[in-house]
């Protein structure tokens, strides 16, 4: 094959220089003669010749439902028709309240204001602005603003009665998309509210039911004429609707006249894979054939890469050579919304990827389904926009007949409610009474429940701290909560990133999936590598070299850039702290994955003894997908979704422990409902385990480790040493006290110093006893009077006294005697 052979047949060439200026003046609007010719295109659509019929029903009632095929030019042309009447009506050229028209995705959005700018002759985000997830485009110039119906939502949640707007325009009503449901049951609430507020419903499809449920609102009719298509039915079922789908794009670039080829596929991985499958398989003609552009659609594509799917067809590469062609793979965005000229080939494999959610069981799914037959019906319509056009069904016409449904069922029907309960809790309606489409009340008492169990509601039904804060955030109640708890882990900034990466598709091309994960796995789980993609791409400055080498797809990565962006500004707004831990150190990846477990518990499969993944919440077997990045079968999983195909896969899973599963789930979530399972025994014996770990470190609060602080003390627990402690200190009082009376003792018998030459040594009390007796033996001295007691020698008082006692009675005696002499 030649170069020029390769060039014309390369796959996802985006020139990023090509949203051009071509066709541009200097200050950023369209040249005259461009200007003209979609003025031109513009009348030869069939709206436009309903212009005053509908400025007429919309100047007399507040709610109009319009109905119209695809193509009919309703999704650009409406809003300015609205946007003419409103200005006709008002006194200043640009008022101040805007009109709003809303989309099911966001390159829908995107798109529709674009061309209604080119044809307005302004710039995007002046007059005519958008707002999808994570992008604003709009400014205070802006009167026509394109938005998700999940934007006017949350838009809803600042500004309940949406005094911004004076028309709103429900575009693609019959995709019955969730936020769409929510908007009906809440604008009939604000248009009792709001007399000066009108409301247009667009749809492709006529729905009595619309009509009813807006009180009869009046119904107008868009009349289209489109070119025939010739539908084809294969002769058997096709169970590898992946490779016929292939082969049939390679069949009609063969053999069928010009016109370019739009087919629909399920998933992103699907066709990234179809893409290069295709892309090779052309390659291999060489010139019997003509090039091809070869290019993919999706809900989260980046700005830059829808613009492809408008361009045209490259042209031959010699004079009078094969014609080239272009090949659009998309998922359902390419069905309504977007009118993607020169489709002359539809190929519907007759499949779609559906969200479903069991509410039994409390499982949300990605299921691969059957198409209704209105579904599939406007896909075959696509072939016959501008030209004739033919339909490729992969499918019996048996099927077509008997095995589909007539109508899709509303989203709201089928999924989880969480996230719309949050918000209707966070806009404080009462009820789902007045909607037009209920959902179970088992689905609705499980959702109540489970934002229970991740603490965003208290016990009678209110918005906690932590439920409001959830609310800001435009995701999933799960990826919110654990956004708003990462700082309690340390690990803010990697749970933003990680964030950034699941909100889109993702970053690794399928088709060279062995490579990229040589050289980012993370065998922890896919959390951690998507981690490392993105840390990787930033600390290589974004270069977009450094992708194509690593094949990884920069758009993506950008897109993820700039949804973390708008995450940093709503954890500012609610006063989140930004924090990091430290990449080398041991609790790094710890943190993470604590963190990604405490908003996904709910998520948790377990390895059993037959080799399969058992679900802790619903009981359902699983198989882990084949493109995970785990480095074998860890026994405890923390996952992001299940995918259905032919068997139940968990896709973007990582390692978790089970004791952390115990840790931080809420205690009244886990083993009470649980059908038997060894899942159940586990973390029955973890909790059994964990509470006497939590009384031991009770016990251990009591008696922590002591560490010695003087040397030659031994290791031991506090309340140890406390005792010893309060056993010397009771013996230190002893000692003390016996040392008190030792040393009264002492201080009695202390060693007494002779202080007189002749004294012997002795104890203190045994002298002062001695000098007391001294005292009181002190020798006497006899007067001086006395004659015979100063010749007496100095005696003892004692002594004295004795012989006074002798003197008396010697001299009573003599007395006597000399008495009894004289009476003689």
């Amino acid at each position: 094959m030649s170069t020029e052979r390769k060039r014309n047949a390369r796959l996802f060439d985006v020139d990023r220089s090509s949203v051009s200026s071509e066709g541009y003046s200097l200050d950023g609007k369209l040249d005259s003669q461009r200007h003209s010719d979609i003025l031109q295109k513009r009348e030869t659509l069939p709206v436009r010749k309903q212009k005053n019929e509908f400025l007429d029903v919309l100047k007399k009632n507040q709610v109009i439902i319009l109905v119209g095929q695809t193509g009919s030019g309703k999704t650009t042309q409406i809003p300015q028709f609205v946007l003419e009447a409103v200005e006709v009506e008002t006194s200043v050229k640009r008022p101040k309240m805007m009109v709003a028209c809303t989309q099911p995705c966001p390159v829908a959005a995107v798109s529709a204001s674009q061309r209604v700018a080119e044809e307005m002759n302004v710039i995007v985000g002046e007059e005519v602005g958008y707002s999808i997830c994570f992008e604003d485009n709009i400014s205070d110039k802006t009167v026509l603003k394109y938005l998700t119906d999940g934007m006017l939502l949350r838009e809803a949640m600042a500004k309940p009665l949406l005094e911004m707007y004076r028309v709103i325009i429900i575009d693609e009503a019959h995709e019955r998309t969730l936020a769409t449901s929510v908007l009906f049951g809440y604008l009939k609430l604000v248009l009792g509210m709001r007399p000066d507020l009108k409301l247009v419903v667009m749809s492709a499809t006529v729905e009595a039911k619309l009509q009813d449920y807006f009180d009869g609102a009046p119904l107008m009719k868009i009349y289209c004429v489109h070119h025939p298509v010739d539908i084809f039915y294969t002769m058997k079922p096709e169970s590898d609707f992946l490779g016929a789908t292939i082969r049939s794009v390679v069949e009609i670039h063969q053999r069928e006249e010009p016109g370019d080829i739009l087919a629909f596929l399920t998933r992103q991985e699907e066709i990234e894979e179809a893409c290069h499958r295709i892309s090779e398989e052309i390659g291999k003609l060489g010139n019997k054939v003509g090039p091809v552009e070869i290019v993919y659609l999706h809900s989260t594509l980046p700005p830059d890469m829808q613009q492809k799917i408008f361009e045209p067809a490259p042209p031959p590469l010699v004079e009078d050579g094969p014609p080239g062609r272009k090949i659009v793979v998309s998922t359902i965005t390419a069905e309504t919304s977007l009118s993607i000229d020169r489709i002359a080939y539809v190929i519907d494999p007759g499949v779609v990827e559906q969200k479903f959610y069991d509410s039994r069981v409390g499982v949300k799914f990605l299921m691969v389904s059957p198409v209704s037959r209105d579904r599939a019906d406007m896909r075959a319509s696509l072939a016959g926009r501008t030209v004739p056009g033919k339909c490729f069904r992969l499918y019996t016409e048996r099927s077509y007949n008997q095995d589909r449904h007539a109508q899709t069922d509303p989203e709201i029907l089928r999924s989880d409610l969480g996230s719309i309960v949050l918000i209707l809790k966070k806009l404080e309606v009462p009820d789902l009474r007045h909607f037009m489409n209920l959902p179970a009340e088992e689905a609705l008492t499980r959702a109540l429940k489970e934002l229970s169990d991740l603490g965003a509601l208290d016990d009678k039904g209110n918005l906690t701290k932590l439920g409001n804060m959830m609310s800001k955030f435009p995701l999933d109640p799960q990826m919110a909560k654990m956004l708003v708890v990462s700082p309690g882990f340390n690990c803010s900034n990697e749970i933003l990133s990680i964030c950034a990466m699941l909100s889109g598709m993702s970053p690794v091309f399928s088709f060279c999936f062995d490579k990229v994960k040589a050289r980012f796995v993370d065998t922890d789980g896919d959390y951690l590598t998507l981690l490392n993609v993105y840390n990787e791409f930033k600390r290589n400055k974004e270069d977009l070299s450094w992708c194509d080498t690593n094949f990884i797809n920069y758009s993506v990565l950008k897109s993820a850039q700039n949804v973390r962006q708008h995450l940093v500004q709503c954890m500012s707004r609610c006063g989140i702290e930004m924090c990091r831990t430290y990449l080398y150190g041991p609790e790094y990846y710890d943190n993470i994955s604590k963190a990604i477990l405490a908003g996904y518990f709910m998520q948790v499969a377990h390895l059993e003894c037959t080799g399969d993944y058992l679900t802790v919440k619903g009981n359902q077997y699983v198989h882990l997908h084949p493109s995970n990045f785990l480095g074998g079968k860890p026994e405890w999983v923390v996952y992001h979704e299940i995918v259905s195909t032919s068997m139940n896969f968990i896709r973007t899973a990582m390692d978790v422990r089970g004791e952390w599963l115990v840790d931080i789930a809420p205690p009244r979530y886990y083993l009470k409902n649980f059908p038997n399972s060894e899942a159940k025994q586990i973390l029955e014996l973890l909790e059994k385990w964990k509470e006497e770990q939590r009384k031991w470190e009770r016990e251990e609060s009591k008696n922590k480790r002591y560490v010695p602080r003087k040397r030659g003390e031994e290791v031991g627990s506090r309340e140890v040493h406390r005792k010893q402690e309060r056993e010397e200190s009771r013996n230190k009082r002893y000692v003390l006290s016996s040392n008190c009376a030792w040393k009264r003792e002492e201080s009695k018998n202390k060693r007494y110093v002779p202080r007189k030459r002749g004294e012997e040594v002795g104890s203190r009390e045994v002298h002062r006893k001695q000098e007391r007796e001294e005292s009181r033996n002190k020798r006497y001295v006899l007067s001086s009077n006395c004659a015979w007691k100063r010749e007496e020698e100095v005696g003892s008082r004692e002594v004295h006294r004795k012989r006074e006692r002798e003197d008396r009675e010697r001299q009573w005696e003599e007395r006597k005697r000399k008495c009894a002499t004289r009476k003689q």
